[in-house]
């Protein structure tokens, strides 16, 4: 008898009209077993779906993953170069005033020409323009390495550093990509993301490159940096799809979109966070330095930059809050290192440079987001750039003001340095009249 008829009969017997009608965990079809659905009971019928982290969302687009890595190897080299720099000179040539001045000119032309190399980005794509301005930049940092090394004449080496600065800005690329691929509501995630990865490579380049140079030969520093930065820009730049669309060159008559007027109180906000950040720095060394607690100054450090690493993460899966809130904080939190400082307890001076840099990635990723908003899609990598050559020249004047302040005032009253810097962004703010809501 068929396996059908053997069903058919239990099913048409006396038990069929007093068992229970119940979905059957198999079905035979012929020769074949059959599993059938269960019918969803009241347990299950009304559990919730599992919903996705907002990270988990973003690299749930195709190709996000691959830019990201392509950017993260890309980024790592831009907390290398300038470190690098200063102890292959140093090492070679015995001098870090001429390592420092150097260093200072690649800054300087980097302030110069990273705008327009955005401004070609934007205009002709990235693929386009990126790749090969990276090239130009790492032959610059090659062409250094051999002068350093053959005792070229100094010139030629604040010559090969100018022209590491047609560098990409690797972060508003990246900015610009999550801006095209995601609607305006994930954008306060990517961005927060993107702050949390510009911290964590200045956290682990600067070590990264010291390592190198000291453990293998002064020149080593700037030639991973350099290898690592042309392999993560290729790839980066080879996931086209999700690369925004080119604007194309603009009319000579000037009638494309420009940047508004409101971007440069912005500009401005960013240029006093710089300050913030170099004076924090050269505060640190010198405060460790003349504590005699020199060899703690790498750790002290590093805790400031985790704190905004871990503090960028996390505001990316809370609210936003508006800029004069984070701004107000960052000026708060500041001022706990000069507190510290004046207890004279190195646990103290860690705790409060942790809270000063968790106070950071907020104000960071709200005034990036400012940007971000201000900015015409058409020119929007420009516009990140120049927010990012803004913190570069506030670095380089917060740095010089610290030094001043260190040899003239000490070190603790210098830690105010850092705390005048973030109130003065909370006065540029106010004084930009930005709306609250739009925050």
């Amino acid at each position: 008898m068929a396996p059908e008829q053997v069903l058919d009969r239990r099913r048409s017997g006396p038990q069929a009209r007093t068992m229970p009608q119940k979905t059957p965990l198999m079905a035979v079809t012929g020769s074949t077993l059959v599993l059938s659905p269960r019918r969803p009971d009241a347990t299950t019928a009304h559990a919730p779906a599992r919903v996705p982290g907002p990270y988990r969302r973003l690299f749930a687009l195709p190709g996000t993953r691959g830019f990201t890595v392509g950017n993260l190897i890309a980024r790592l080299p831009m907390g290398m170069f300038g470190i690098s720099a200063v102890l292959m000179i140093a090492g070679q040539r015995g001098s870090y005033a001429l390592a420092g001045a150097v260093t200072a000119t690649g800054l300087a032309a980097t302030a110069l020409v990273a705008p327009w190399t955005a401004r070609l980005v934007d205009r002709y794509g990235q693929a386009r323009i990126a790749l090969p301005a990276t090239a130009v930049a790492v032959l610059g940092s090659l062409s250094l390495v051999l002068c350093v090394r053959t005792q070229a004449p100094a010139w030629t080496l604040f010559a090969s550093y100018a022209a590491t600065a047609t560098t990409p800005n690797i972060g508003g690329m990246s900015r610009a990509r999550w801006t095209h691929l995601l609607p305006p509501a994930s954008h306060h995630t990517a961005m927060s993301f993107e702050q949390a990865a510009d911290e964590l490579c200045y956290l682990l380049g600067p070590v990264a490159a010291a390592f190198l140079c000291t453990a293998l030969f002064p020149e080593a520093g700037t030639l991973v940096a350099a290898v690592l930065l042309l392999t993560g820009m290729t790839v980066f730049t080879a996931h086209r799809a999700t690369e925004p669309p080119p604007a194309g060159a603009r009319p000579a008559t000037g009638t494309g979109p420009s940047l508004p007027r409101r971007l440069l109180p912005l500009l401005g906000l960013f240029l006093a966070t710089g300050v913030v950040f170099g004076s924090m720095e050269v505060t640190s060394i010198a405060h460790l330095g003349a504590q005699g607690l020199g060899a703690a100054t790498g750790p002290v450090l590093a805790l400031q930059a985790a704190g905004s690493c871990a503090a960028g993460l996390l505001y990316g899966t809370r609210r936003p809050r508006s800029l004069r809130t984070c701004l107000l904080a960052l000026a708060a939190a500041m001022a706990l290192p000069w507190i510290a400082a004046g207890a004279g307890s190195l646990a103290l001076l860690g705790c409060a440079l942790l809270l000063a840099g968790a106070a950071t990635a907020p104000a960071m990723v709200t005034a990036m987001a400012l940007v971000q908003r201000a900015t015409p899609r058409e020119r929007l990598n420009e516009g990140m750039t120049l927010a990012v050559t803004a913190i570069l020249g506030g670095i380089a004047v917060g740095s010089a003001t610290a030094g001043l302040a260190v040899d003239h005032l000490g070190t603790t009253t210098a830690y105010l340095l850092p705390a005048a810097a973030a109130l003065l962004a909370l006065l540029a703010a106010v004084a930009g009249r930005f709306d609250p809501a739009a925050e």
